[in-house]
């Protein structure tokens, strides 16, 4: 048999681009590849091979990075209907391959954070696997490269190199519970706060619905990770009140009554106003509830005395700095209209 041949009205020599040089059985009998044919082709010296079941290489070498996880993706659908995540054209463009998973397959693990650019995660030729996360009732078993994840309620992916893939969370939590080396997740988890990727409590909250939170390297990680949230989220703020003209408060301070108990530690205060502001640093662990309690007392007493409370997160300093400066501001301002707050003693923390 001449491998040149076309094999039917439909030759497959417009297939150059890599992610037509990946097909799986149904796209070849599309293309009027019988399975004859394909048998054949796959044979030993043939031009093409299957790589994963139902899922074939249209040349003989070893694959790029790109055709594997064009591959573990096509081999993850077989027999799902494509459907286009939010952002993706449903037709392919120069710049937008066709993208060929539905909307709940998805790369993950660590070949999910080396597609968003982590430094700490191997390069995808060095992935023996390539994790994909797939709905848990769909039928599908781990084969060759693909290693097979399963969630109850798929998040939406992120589309990056016209690629579906896990969202950094997700993607973390899925490689945290493969890695057994404390050095490399603590790498990991910290790439993902200082390199601006998610917050800390979207970490925590993730690898808390994975239950990973029992494993003592991974809590010792966390622990380091949210140390630096709030050393990124603290720069943020004392940023935040320089650039945006705020007036200098005090920081990290402890407040009591005179004579009286301790009413609770701020991040900033600024006594003339009394106004203080807070981070909400707070991470969905098993603690979480006595912390949301405690911020809430804090905040009542404070307010019965006078006090405005303010109460920012992480991401709207990352997100919405000027917003946020907008409403310190307001309740500086609106201190004039307010009755005196009690006075209090103001001490370092």
């Amino acid at each position: 048999m001449n491998h040149n041949t076309p094999l039917s009205p439909r030759p497959l020599s417009h297939l150059a681009e890599t992610h037509r040089r990946v097909l799986t059985t149904a796209q070849l009998r599309a293309h009027g590849v019988s399975a004859a044919e394909t048998t054949e082709r796959c044979r030993a010296g043939g031009p093409w091979q299957q790589y994963l079941p139902g899922v074939f290489l249209l040349h003989p070498g070893p694959p790029t990075s790109e055709e594997r996880l064009h591959a573990v993706l096509m081999y993850a659908t077989r027999g799902s209907t494509p459907q286009p995540a939010p952002g993706v054209p449903a037709q392919p463009t120069a710049r937008q391959p066709r993208r060929p998973a539905p909307a709940d397959v998805m790369i993950t693990g660590l070949a999910a954070l080396t597609l968003h650019g982590f430094a700490a995660a191997p390069a995808l030729p060095a992935l023996a696997k390539i994790d994909v996360l797939v709905p848990r009732p769909r039928r599908l078993r781990s084969a060759g490269c693909a290693r097979v994840l399963r969630a109850a309620e798929p998040p939406a992916p992120e589309v990056v190199t016209g690629l579906p893939v896990a969202p950094v969370p997700r993607a973390l939590a899925d490689a945290v519970a493969g890695l057994r080396d404390a050095a490399v997740v603590q790498r990991l988890l910290t790439e993902a706060v200082r390199g601006g990727h998610c917050e800390p409590a979207a970490v925590v909250r993730e690898l808390s619905e994975q239950r990973l939170l029992n494993r003592p390297h991974v809590v010792d990680a966390v622990d380091s990770l949210l140390a630096e949230g709030r050393s990124i989220a603290e720069e943020r703020l004392y940023r935040m009140v320089a650039e945006h003209g705020l007036p200098d408060p005090v920081w990290n301070v402890d407040l009591r009554l005179p004579g009286g108990p301790h009413l609770g530690g701020l991040d900033a205060y600024w006594p003339d106003e009394a106004v203080a502001l807070e981070l909400d640093t707070r991470a969905p662990r098993q603690n979480d509830d006595a912390l949301w309690t405690e911020y809430a007392r804090k905040r009542e007493l404070l307010e019965r005395l006078g006090i405005t409370v303010v109460h920012v997160t992480p991401k709207k300093l990352r997100d919405a700095p000027a917003q946020q400066a907008t409403v310190v501001r307001t309740a500086l301002m609106a201190a004039t209209d307010r009755d005196p707050a009690v006075y209090v003693v103001v001490l370092p923390h």
